[in-house]
């Protein structure tokens, strides 16, 4: 038993002297040298910048040109704010989110116009919407915005090409003078040249004023347009095409005539300074139809059982109570008595009370019944019968007699008064 013990003892020794060499093993090997640790640190250095459309950037580019995330954000909020894009230097600097220091330090590579002005002047100058086509000679005078759309010019082009030829006075002149206008390109002009009815040169004697130059031969005078023949148009300074355009805007749009002053300023061929220059000779006589005298009704003759809706209005009552009063009497098939009236809901008590006191009450034509041979359709629609209905038609199966019916009807006084208001 001993000897047992001994070996027991010792297997103990040998298996946590094996366990105590295996953790000295472990924890005394070569351990692995640590990663080494690199730190960024910001040189200072300028960021390297080249051209740049803003309105083309994106967050990461953006970022890239040393912007904050809250920044970028603010930017591309005020960009929505302005229409969707950045039309000029000018513009973009008045974001707050560009301080003063990072506008000049990127304003050098910014690839857009100096200030606004310039940016609409680019618009212009940039090309109509696809290419100019032109199949015959015309002549410019003639042309209004939607004939200049058509030979490929966008509707903001149109516009100043007529308001260009407004400041000559209405006509072109020359291809000399078309050839100045800023929206026409000198590639534009190459093409439409050779199809332009216009003289070559200005004549010599041609002025222009500071503000605007006008037709020396075009004499204005006092003019109703509702009369003015298509001459007197011409007068005026426009075109056979324009006097064309305003006739028919008059005969088929406005029925014949124009109403107002602003009718003839709407006439899409009259430009604004045009009309501004007619407008202090416009004189517009209209012609006033005689309207049919409106029969006043004589309220003392007429029936409250036959009085129309139009005549209840025509009294005073807003169409609330005229229509509560038509509707309550054709639900009844006529009133009784001018208290029902004045009981209806929905009305103008004041209103009605003068009403009853003026007009007179025929009671006459109302049908009545007695509770044996009212119709069943009749009892139950009637707002008087209606919720004794059933009970009705049950009692009337054994009693031929109305005054039985009303004691097994058991009604309070006043029910039963205003239901006797309709029988026999």
């Amino acid at each position: 038993m001993m000897r047992k013990n001994y070996y027991r003892k010792l297997a103990f020794m040998v298996f946590l002297l094996a366990i105590l060499l295996a953790y000295q093993k472990y924890t005394s090997r070569e351990k692995e040298p640590f990663p080494e640790v690199k730190f960024i640190v910001n040189s200072g250095t300028s960021i390297n910048l080249a051209d740049f459309n803003p309105n083309a950037l994106d967050k990461d580019q953006w970022k890239n040109m040393g912007f904050s995330d809250k920044q970028i954000s603010t930017i591309l909020k005020y960009k929505e704010i302005v229409g969707g894009q950045f039309t000029s230097k000018e513009q973009l600097k008045k974001c707050y989110a560009i301080s003063e220091e990072k506008f000049k330090e990127i304003e050098p590579f910014i690839l857009l116009p100096e200030t606004n002005k310039e940016s609409q002047l680019k618009h212009f100058k940039n090309f109509e919407k696809k290419h100019i086509t032109i199949v015959r000679k015309f002549n410019p005078d003639e042309y209004s915005v939607k004939d200049w759309a058509k030979l490929g010019f966008s509707e903001k082009q149109a516009e100043a090409i007529l308001k260009y030829r407004n400041y000559l006075g209405g006509s072109f002149i020359s291809k000399e003078k078309f050839k100045d206008c800023f929206i026409i390109s000198p590639e534009t002009y190459s093409k439409m040249a050779p199809y332009l009815l216009l003289p070559e040169k200005t004549p010599e004697n041609f002025k222009t004023d500071k503000k605007f130059a006008t037709k020396a031969h075009i004499q204005y005078h006092p003019f109703d347009p509702n009369t003015l023949t298509a001459e007197g148009w011409k007068s005026l300074g426009f075109s056979e095409k324009q006097v064309n355009a305003i006739v028919n805007y008059r005969d088929k749009n406005l029925h014949g005539s124009f109403k107002s002053t602003e009718d003839l300023q709407k006439c899409f061929v009259i430009s604004e300074e045009k009309f501004q220059e007619l407008k202090p000779f416009i004189n517009l006589i209209m012609i006033k139809k005689e309207e049919p005298k409106q029969e006043t009704t004589d309220f003392s003759k007429t029936d409250l059982n036959l009085i129309t809706f139009k005549q209840l209005r025509e009294f005073g009552l807003d169409e609330k109570s005229a229509g509560s009063i038509i509707g309550f009497r054709k639900k009844l098939g006529g009133f009784i008595t001018k208290q029902q009236i004045l009981d209806t809901y929905n009305i103008d008590k004041e209103m009605v009370q003068k009403l009853i006191s003026i007009v007179p009450l025929n009671s006459s034509g109302v049908v009545k019944y007695s509770l044996i041979d009212a119709p069943e359709e009749w009892l139950k629609n009637h707002p008087y019968f209606k919720y004794s209905a059933d009970k009705i038609i049950f009692y009337r199966l054994s009693n031929s007699d109305d005054k039985k019916i009303w004691k097994l009807l058991k009604l309070k006084p006043e029910y039963e008064e205003r239901m006797k208001l309709y029988l026999k």
